[in-house]
């Protein structure tokens, strides 16, 4: 549970249950195997539960486990922090970047 997308995804999943297509749509920037990727390790982890349907075609929804909902207060908490500081750590990148010309993290 330590990146970017395994955050968004437990905080779009604490609004109910998605199929992919909507996590998909819901998290700017994540590609289909990136989603794939993170789901799967939340699921490992017992956060995320998945469910096929018998359908044609197959229906697949996420959901958050027991424990994956007992996170999305801490998630939620990181998500406001870094919302209500990205005007400052903006500032402090673009003023590390200008000190750092040669700098290869961006």
């Amino acid at each position: 549970m330590g990146d970017k997308w395994s955050v968004l995804v437990i905080v779009e999943l604490a609004n109910g249950p998605r199929r992919f297509r909507q996590l998909q749509r819901a998290i700017d920037g994540i590609s289909q195997r990136m989603l794939t990727l993170t789901v799967r390790r939340l699921e490992r982890d017992g956060l995320v539960l998945r469910t096929a349907y018998p359908t044609v075609p197959a229906q697949v929804d996420y959901r958050l486990t027991e424990t994956g909902a007992s996170l999305t207060h801490l998630v939620k908490a990181l998500a406001d922090w870094s919302l209500a500081h990205r005007t400052a750590i903006s500032q402090a990148r673009q003023a590390y970047d200008s000190d750092h010309p040669d700098n290869e993290i961006r």
